[in-house]
């Protein structure tokens, strides 16, 4: 890759807009469904499959799941983009209120 090139591609990189919402996390074998929320909906599959696969994941139920189905009864669902607020504050109000809509609605468990 030229410097030219990479240069552009890490500028376009820092530039890029975060796409904020909620997902859900859910093992076909078991049907258990857990929900989370996130201001950067592009990366956070990665954080959560690399800290399942490495055996250090926060959410004890959902490690236990991995453990006992594998990865491939695992899939990763966008189930609300949201509008990215200007202001911290008003961003987390609403990804927590729409976390609680959906925690509720799904049945599911928090990430």
């Amino acid at each position: 890759m030229k410097t030219i090139d990479r240069k552009a591609a890490i500028a376009a990189y820092k530039e890029r807009k975060a796409v904020i919402g909620i997902y859900l996390v859910r093992c076909l074998a078991s049907g258990e469904v857990w929900v989370g929320q996130s201001p950067n909906l592009d990366t956070v599959q990665n954080r959560i499959w690399f800290t399942l696969r490495q055996g250090s994941s926060p959410h004890p139920s959902l490690q236990k799941a991995w453990r006992d189905h594998g990865a491939d009864s695992f899939v990763f669902e966008v189930v609300e983009h949201l509008e990215n607020e200007e202001s911290p504050y008003f961003r987390d109000a609403l990804l927590k209120r729409h976390l609680e809509h959906w925690r509720s609605k799904l049945q599911a468990e928090a990430i």
